[in-house]
């Protein structure tokens, strides 16, 4: 089945799609199950897919048990430039975070699965997400009942996630407990009084007392936080002023926030705002702070995460396992479904053979790169991980 995921990968990849709403993308995917006995349910507020394979298989638990696999289908505002043949034909967008491979891996794994069913003793439910990148799709999904689709909420919960450097390619990584950090957005603006560049004494500049906040913020997180439970800020807009001897009447700071504990999470929420209106307001100047949260923090669960690691190593070698001392400061919305369900998640390093992991360019980058040779193992690490805790959970 090789080629066939790699074809489908590459029609994915080739025309991209951002957000929520994904018809090219859902087209493909129904596509790919067509003919295979799932029943399937279509997203409202979104285009997802979510797909339903009954098991044919007699169990003796007391409920019949339920395994969902995940994989996310969106793509982001990046113009690609890695020249791949199948690179995207749609301009400003690009899947440079390996969506395209999850859903391509998923959709193999509904094949692999469907040819098992009369060895199922349970149902497995295919989650295939629109929104992960910033619009939180799985939060929409579980609002429209992809936690219910089987009939009672699954037992256990799986999501694989490709990276393009950091691991040699073919490596699986993974860890129990906090494996990826909550996301929190800040938007501020500074509200000044305008004025002549020469003479600012008569006007009110908020790009000063912007820039203060900008390295305000940075040292408040040394000074009040604990190093060994981080919080990483980072400002990605600072925006001010139309022409360099005019003084503008607002300054605008758009900054992302990964914290690695509810608790840090939480004083942040009240921290940043104190800190913010407290420089405005000495400098006589007024700031709206709208402090928005995001993505929570990706927990697994311990047992689904020995669980992986055992099934990694019975498929493809204890070699190819990496167990992760840290957590990454990426966040998912995933999150959302191991918070509801038992679960764990997965990364599996796409780089490729020839190519050194600590150079490559990182997912999200116009430069990523992800290696077709592993999509063979992430479909069978999907369908073994639903297959097997079948088994385990039909037999307790």
């Amino acid at each position: 089945m090789k080629d066939d995921i790699a074809h489908l990968r590459h029609r994915l990849h080739q025309e991209p799609e951002i957000g929520l709403y994904l018809p090219r993308t859902q087209e493909k995917v129904l596509e790919a199950l067509d003919g295979l006995p799932f029943e399937i349910t279509l997203g409202t507020d979104t285009t997802s897919v979510t797909a339903v394979l009954r098991g044919g298989a007699r169990h003796s638990s007391a409920h019949k048990p339920v395994v969902l696999l995940r994989g996310d289908m969106d793509a982001l505002p990046v113009q690609e430039q890695t020249g791949v043949p199948y690179s995207s034909t749609i301009d400003g967008a690009m899947h440079a975070c390996g969506h395209d491979l999850h859903t391509s891996m998923l959709a193999g794994a509904a094949t692999l699965l469907a040819e098992r069913r009369d060895q199922l003793a349970g149902d497995v439910v295919l989650m295939f997400q629109p929104g992960e990148e910033g619009f939180d799709g799985a939060g929409v999904m579980i609002r429209e009942g992809v936690l219910e689709a089987a009939g009672r909420r699954p037992d256990a919960a799986y999501g694989l996630h490709v990276m393009s450097s950091l691991l040699p390619g073919g490596t699986f990584a993974s860890k129990a407990d906090t494996l990826m950090s909550a996301s929190d957005s800040l938007y501020v603006t500074v509200h000044g009084a305008g004025g002549h560049g020469s003479s600012p004494h008569t006007a009110q500049d908020p790009v000063t007392v912007a820039a203060e906040m900008v390295t305000a913020l940075q040292t408040m997180i040394t000074r009040q936080f604990n190093m060994f439970d981080p919080v990483v800020l980072t400002v990605g807009v600072l925006h001010a002023g139309t022409k360099r001897n005019i003084i503008p009447e607002s300054a605008r700071i758009e900054a992302t926030i990964r914290s690695f504990s509810a608790e840090n999470r939480t004083r942040m929420q009240s921290a940043v705002p104190r800190l913010l209106n407290g420089i405005a307001g000495a400098h006589g100047l007024t700031a709206t702070v709208d402090y928005q949260t995001e993505y929570p923090l990706t927990v697994t669960d311990h047992a689904e995460t020995a669980n992986a690691e055992k099934h990694i190593a019975e498929l493809f070698g204890e070699d190819r396992y990496h167990r992760m001392a840290q957590p990454l400061s990426g966040s998912e919305d995933f999150s959302r479904v191991l918070a509801a369900v038992p679960g764990s998640f997965v990364f599996l390093s796409a780089v490729a053979p020839d190519a050194d992991p600590t150079q490559a360019a990182f997912n999200h980058s116009p430069y990523a790169t992800f290696d077709d040779n592993i999509l063979a193992d992430g479909t069978a690490l999907y369908t073994q991980l639903a297959v097997a805790r079948i088994a385990e959970l039909a037999a307790s």
